[in-house]
């Protein structure tokens, strides 16, 4: 949310709304009229419903004619496809990475990065943890050079945050994380495509398991659909 308040009105009411929605301070299921929405946000009704339609493009919310927008929720089917979708893009994001290479500096932010990541595990602290994790994969594929890919990982990244931060607490140590994202970028440093592509293609299998799974244990008291 830094730099908000510089951008275009309709930028504006688009990140303020999308930050509301993925931290849960819009719960899945509020629906709100278009003024309701412009009050909220201290902006006029045009960039609000600007912003209303790139969200529900998204598939964050819908909108009804006349009746405003609702939060929608997310079924385990929801999460599953786009988790499968993630995992694509993120797997092809890494593969065009380790063909273009890591620069020292980037090699050594990766590192430093992982080697706080791996303090966090021992000291049992997962929030920070997950964190961190975003910065991860999000610095990598920051690194593909493909502008629309990054454009379509960060509109499903959107969609997968609500789901995943609600596992947090139930997850374990993430040890077996650390070892496998010491490999992808092993992988990288050694511009080997195929090797970083099965590292981050597996990596991401276990993963999305385990965060399927977790997430069964939480669909009754969680707002998630069956």
């Amino acid at each position: 949310m830094s730099g908000i308040a510089a951008m275009p009105a309709r930028d504006r009411a688009y990140h303020d709304l999308r930050y509301r929605i993925l931290t849960g301070r819009l719960a899945p299921g509020t629906t709100l009229l278009e003024t309701e929405l412009a009050a909220l946000l201290s902006l006029s009704r045009t960039p609000v419903r600007e912003a209303t339609i790139r969200l529900a493009e998204e598939g964050l919310i819908s909108i009804r004619p006349r009746h405003g927008i609702t939060v929608l929720n997310l079924t385990l089917s929801d999460v599953r496809d786009i988790l499968d979708v993630l995992s694509a893009l993120e797997i092809r994001a890494v593969e065009l990475v380790a063909l273009r290479g890591l620069s020292d500096a980037e090699h050594d932010g990766l590192l430093q990065l992982l080697d706080r990541m791996e303090r966090l595990t021992e000291a049992g602290d997962i929030a920070q943890w997950s964190n961190l994790d975003d910065d991860f994969h999000s610095s990598i594929a920051a690194l593909c050079g493909n502008a629309r890919l990054l454009r379509t990982l960060d509109e499903y990244w959107g969609q997968q945050y609500r789901p995943r931060m609600m596992i947090v607490p139930l997850r374990p140590k993430p040890t077996q994380s650390n070892i496998e994202h010491r490999r992808i970028v092993q992988a990288l440093a050694d511009r080997d495509a195929e090797a970083a592509r099965e590292a981050q293609q597996k990596h991401r299998a276990r993963a999305d398991r385990q965060q399927l799974d977790l997430l069964r244990g939480r669909m009754a008291d969680s707002g998630l659909g069956a």
